[in-house]
């Protein structure tokens, strides 16, 4: 999709990573979502899959696990130095946390129309609400994002007919 900037393959080798967390989160009877959280020198310093219901936790997204998990290990909320990977769009929730972490930089996979708060639906680190802006890339590996989750979805709806 984006050949020519160097950063491509960069977003493209933690694009995978965050497919291969959503294949467990898919395998364990979760929606399929990954996350990767990335600091300034290009090393995982988080990593999250949704876990709502295996957790009985409304908030454990996949983004919102990582964000926990980096702020840990760094030994800070601000996660200023870091960009977030994840497969699907941040809902409103994981959207206010990655605001309030202050991440650098978020990179997703394929728009969410239905709950999406970066750009699809409603656009919550641009909103006069937002304390902190960040910068945003969408649409890497989308193709295969998209894939996961239709492909999840096709399946249990199959299992409950």
């Amino acid at each position: 999709m984006f050949p020519e900037y160097p950063e491509y393959l960069t977003h493209q080798k933690w694009m995978n990573r965050a497919l291969e967390l959503a294949q467990i989160a898919g395998d364990a009877g979760e929606v399929p979502v990954g996350a990767v959280i990335i600091d300034a020198v290009d090393n995982v310093i988080a990593e999250g899959e949704n876990r709502k219901e295996r957790d009985k936790d409304p908030t454990a997204h996949a983004e919102i696990i990582a964000i926990r998990s980096a702020a840990k290990t760094l030994q800070s909320w601000r996660l200023d130095q870091c960009t977030l990977y994840v497969t699907l769009e941040p809902c409103p929730m994981c959207a206010g946390a990655i605001v309030h972490a202050r991440l650098q930089t978020l990179v997703y996979g394929v728009d969410d129309t239905k709950t999406g708060a970066i750009r699809t639906v409603i656009n919550i680190p641009n909103s006069p609400a937002s304390n902190h802006h960040l910068q945003v890339v969408g649409g890497i590996l989308e193709s295969a994002c998209r894939q996961k989750l239709q492909t999840w979805f096709a399946a249990k709806r199959h299992k409950h007919k």
